[in-house]
C-alpha cells in the first residue's frame, strides 16, 4: 500500500554532479524538496529501480548530463502517491512504471509517423529529468506504464528499458522465423531479448567474455556460447550487439550470412575500426542502430514477457550503495540486471 508523500516532505537521492570514471565518486548523495507537479503527473513514491549501463555512461562522462545535477535511473516501479490536475488514467495507490522515454512533441513527422523514438524534441528520464535513483520521483502519466500489483518490484524493474530496448533491438535486427541469431554481450537487456528470440523459436548463440553471463545464457536455452571474439557454430541471420564496444562491429558482421542484419542496441559505442566492404558489407548484410522505443514497443514487450513468463535474473542493492552497483555494472560482476532498492 502507498502512503502520501506529505508536505514539506525531502526527496533522497543521488545525482550526477560531476561525472567522471567509477572510483572517483561520480554519484552525490541528495536531498531535494518533492517536486511539484504539473498537469499530468504522477508523483511516485519509488519500489525499484534498474541500473541500465545508459545511467553508467551518464556518471562516466560518455554521455553529457542534459540537466545539472540530475537524478540518474529510467527502470522505475512505483507507487502513486499524487497526482497533478489532469491524470485519468492512474490513481492513488496504483503500481506504475517510468521508462527512459519520457517525452515527445507530438506533431513532429516522427511522431505522426508512429516513430516517437525519433522525435527531434523528444526528453528522457534521468537525462533531462530526474530519475528513480531516489525515493520519489515525478513520471509523465502520458509516459508511465501500468504494472501488475502482485509481481516483485525488483523483477519488474529491468523490464522497462533492459526488456524494451532488448525488444526493440531484436525487431531491428530483422530475425526470420526460426532464424539463427547471435548476441554479443549478455547483460540485463540481452538475457531478456534471448528468451523473447527463444520463445519465438530461433537458434541463439551467445558471444560475451563473462563466464558468469555464459552460464546463465545456457540456462536460459541458448545452443552455444563462447568468447566475444569467437566465430559462431553457424553463420547468423541476425545479431545484436549489446556490448558498447565498437571493435565487435566487424567480429559480428562477418559473422553474419547472406543478407543478415546486425542491429547495435546502445546509446554510445566505442569507435567502430575501419570496415572491409568485401568481408563485412557485401552480399546484402545490414548494419542498423537502435535509438531509444516508443511506446508502443513498452507496451507490446511487457504483454509478451506477461505471456511468455520471462524470466529475470537480477542482483539487488540497497539505494544506498547506488555507486557500488555501477561500479559492479563496470567490471562485469552483476549477473543479469542490477536493481536498486529504497531503505
Amino acid at each position: 500500500m502507498a502512503f502520501p508523500a506529505s508536505a514539506g516532505e525531502t526527496l533522497h537521492g543521488w545525482a550526477v554532479e560531476a561525472p567522471g570514471p567509477i572510483g572517483t565518486g561520480p554519484l552525490t548523495r541528495t536531498r531535494r524538496p518533492v517536486p511539484d507537479l504539473g498537469p499530468g503527473d504522477l508523483l511516485l513514491r519509488v519500489e525499484a529501480c534498474g541500473v541500465c549501463r545508459t545511467d553508467l555512461h551518464l556518471a562516466e562522462g560518455d554521455l553529457d548530463p542534459h540537466h545539472p545535477s540530475v537524478i540518474p535511473g529510467h527502470e522505475i516501479v512505483g507507487r502513486v502517491v499524487a497526482v497533478g490536475d489532469g491524470v485519468i488514467q492512474f490513481r492513488t495507490g496504483d503500481r506504475a512504471g517510468g521508462a527512459w522515454l519520457r517525452g515527445t512533441c507530438g506533431t513532429c513527422r516522427y511522431c505522426r509517423a508512429g516513430r516517437e523514438n525519433l522525435c527531434p524534441w523528444s526528453t528522457y528520464t534521468g537525462w533531462d529529468a530526474d530519475g528513480g535513483f531516489a525515493d520519489l520521483t515525478v513520471v509523465p502519466e502520458s509516459f508511465a506504464y501500468r504494472l501488475p500489483d502482485e509481481r516483485d518490484p525488483v523483477l519488474l524493474a529491468p523490464l522497462l528499458c533492459a526488456g524494451i530496448i532488448g525488444y526493440r533491438a531484436l525487431r531491428r535486427s530483422a530475425l526470420p522465423t526460426g532464424g539463427r541469431l547471435g548476441i554479443y554481450g549478455f547483460g540485463a537487456s540481452a538475457h531478456l531479448a534471448a528468451q523473447v528470440a527463444l520463445a519465438e523459436g530461433a537458434t541463439v548463440h551467445v558471444l560475451t567474455r563473462s563466464e558468469q553471463a555464459r552460464e546463465l545464457a545456457l540456462e536460459l536455452g541458448a545452443s552455444s556460447v563462447g568468447s566475444a571474439q569467437d566465430k559462431p557454430p553457424e553463420p547468423l541471420d541476425s545479431a545484436i550487439l549489446f556490448a558498447p564496444v565498437g571493435e565487435l562491429v566487424p567480429v559480428a558482421l562477418e559473422a553474419l550470412d547472406r543478407s543478415g542484419t546486425l542491429a547495435v542496441a546502445g546509446i554510445h559505442l566505442s569507435d567502430i575500426p575501419v570496415l572491409n566492404y568485401q568481408r563485412h558489407l557485401f552480399q546484402e548484410r545490414n548494419l542498423r542502430s537502435v535509438t531509444s522505443n516508443t511506446r508502443q514497443d513498452g507496451r507490446d514487450f511487457l504483454a509478451l514477457a506477461e505471456r511468455i513468463g520471462i524470466r529475470v535474473t537480477t542482483s539487488p542493492y540497497p539505494l544506498s550503495r547506488a555507486d557500488q552497483a555501477l561500479a559492479d555494472l563496470a567490471g562485469d560482476r552483476v549477473n543479469g540486471a542490477a536493481v536498486l532498492v529504497p531503505s
